[in-house]
Formats: structure tokens, C-alpha cells, sequence
């Protein structure tokens, strides 16, 4: 089996963006509704990052693997190391997609490759996803995920030295990752992947100290802070690199530092410790 056969491979899927899954996320990051108007009006533009919202992956109970994700192969390529993580992404938004759109979204298996990490073998596949809107042949939003596929944890391996995170923001905001906020978005998103919300799994077979706040989660809260304190502010591009798991025991922090120009905002997440968890810039208009 050669897992670079798998690059090129694509599949597209369709969607619309209905206004249930945005009001449910609006709620779970704690914005206020105006009564009677929890659910937004048709044409409402979504947020950066919240097409996660959509597409999901609808796999059949019988296709779940011991970790919550679906079984290796089909469109992924079967990558035989069990621990995957979201390694990171980067995001061109050419234009918004908005409540009540039909959506299209073409994936292709762009590159895998497989590295030497101090714990073993670790296997990184990038997805780009293309996102159209209303039957458009011009594409709405670009994306590029990277996974990262690793051997279950050995006695004796070595962690990566932590990063310090910058010590000062000109934003910050304190998350206290609690079991109903983990669970809220995995539901959201249809995430089956067990290090979420299953602690006896999480510390007993994958080996971590608590349940890990999922990367995505962190990379809203981050844009979600920008829009916060810049709620005007056009996002043309967006990208950030997971660099230490958050773990449910712990409230941790997000933050933000805009440039002296305005035209990018470096964003990060902080653990309870100061170090550096999660590395993003946002590039506005």
C-alpha cells in the first residue's frame, strides 16, 4: 500500500447553510440574542471559520473506529499510525458565505508525507477544500488542512519543549474549558473523535492528561475575539498552527495584538502555565 497514492483524490459534497447551527454556535460562545430573533435572517454573512458548521462528516455508526473516527481508507488515505491531530490551517476568504446559501465543497488530497519525529514515525496528509456558493463557479473560500498521524505514546518519550507565549495583548479573553462546552462542539460538528469527551479513553489509551480542547474550537475562539473587538473588520486571509494541546483541567486564554498598520492581528492561545499553545494571524482588508 502506497499512501502517496491517494494524492489527488477529490470529492465534493453539498450543503446549505441553514440558521440553527449558527444560533447554536453563537450561544455556545456565550453572544448575546435579541429575543425572538435567536436564529439569524436569511443573507446573514457567517463568521470566519464557522463553514465548520457544514459538511459534516456523516459516517455510518458501523464505519466508527476505536477512536471515534471514521475507519481508514475511502477518501482518506488508511494511514496506520492511530493518534491524529489537527495540525493546523491557513484561509483565503474571497467572499462570504451567508445563511440560507447552497454550498458546494470540493476536497483533494494535496500531499502526504511522512517525517521522523523524536517519538516515531509521524504521517502529515493536507486536505484543500474549495467552497462555492449558489451554483458559482468562482470559489468563495480556500482552505488547507493539515493533519498529523502519529504512533501511540512509548515509556520513556520526551515531550517537545514548550514555547512561552507573549507575555502582553492588547486583547485577552479567559476560557474555561468545561465538559458542556467540549461536548457542545463536537456535537456542533459532528466530532466523534473520543480525546474530546471520553476521559477514561483519553488518559488510558492515547495517554494525555485530560480531555484536549479541540484545535478548531481554539482557532474560532480566536477569530471569534478579533470580531469581538474588531466587528467591522474584513478577514482576507487567516492561518494558525496548533504548537501544544489545551487540556480540559485547566482554563486557558486567547489573544490578540493587531500590527501597528492594522492590517494583520497576531492571535494566540495561552495555557494556564504561559505557554504558547496555538500560533495564528489573521491578514484584514
Amino acid at each position: 500500500m502506497n499512501l502517496q497514492d491517494w494524492t489527488g483524490r477529490s470529492e465534493t459534497v453539498e450543503d446549505i447553510a441553514t440558521a440553527t447551527p449558527y444560533a447554536a454556535l453563537s450561544a455556545t460562545l456565550d453572544w448575546p440574542a435579541t429575543p425572538g430573533q435567536e436564529r439569524p435572517a436569511p443573507g446573514t454573512p457567517l463568521p470566519s471559520l464557522w463553514h465548520w458548521l457544514y459538511f459534516l462528516p456523516i459516517h455510518r455508526q458501523s464505519d466508527i473506529g476505536p477512536d471515534g473516527h471514521a475507519r481508514r481508507g475511502g477518501f482518506m488515505p488508511p494511514v496506520p499510525l492511530p493518534r491524529r491531530m489537527w495540525a493546523g490551517s491557513d484561509f483565503s476568504f474571497h467572499e462570504p458565505l451567508r445563511i440560507g446559501d447552497t454550498l458546494s465543497r470540493t476536497s483533494t488530497i494535496a500531499e502526504v508525507k511522512e517525517k521522523s519525529g523524536r517519538t516515531g514515525s509521524l504521517i502529515f496528509v493536507k486536505v484543500r477544500h474549495e467552497i462555492r456558493r449558489n451554483g458559482s463557479p468562482d470559489v468563495a473560500l480556500t482552505e488547507h488542512h493539515n493533519i498529523v498521524y502519529r504512533a501511540a505514546p512509548q515509556p520513556g518519550d520526551v515531550s517537545p519543549p514548550p514555547q512561552a507565549a507573549p507575555e502582553a495583548s492588547a486583547w485577552e479573553r479567559r476560557i474555561i474549558p468545561d465538559d458542556v462546552l467540549l461536548f457542545r462542539y463536537s456535537a456542533l460538528t459532528f466530532n466523534g473523535h473520543r480525546i474530546h469527551y471520553d476521559r477514561k479513553y483519553v488518559t488510558e489509551v492515547e495517554g494525555y492528561p485530560g480531555l484536549i480542547v479541540h484545535g478548531p474550537l481554539i482557532a474560532t475562539l480566536l477569530m471569534d475575539l478579533l470580531r469581538r473587538q474588531q466587528p467591522d473588520a474584513k478577514v482576507l486571509r487567516f492561518e494558525f498552527k496548533a504548537v501544544r494541546p489545551t487540556f480540559d483541567i485547566h482554563p486557558f486564554s486567547v489573544h490578540g495584538q493587531p500590527s501597528p498598520d492594522g492590517k494583520t492581528v497576531h492571535l494566540w492561545g495561552r495555557d494556564h502555565e504561559g505557554w504558547l499553545t496555538m500560533d495564528a494571524t489573521a491578514t484584514l482588508a
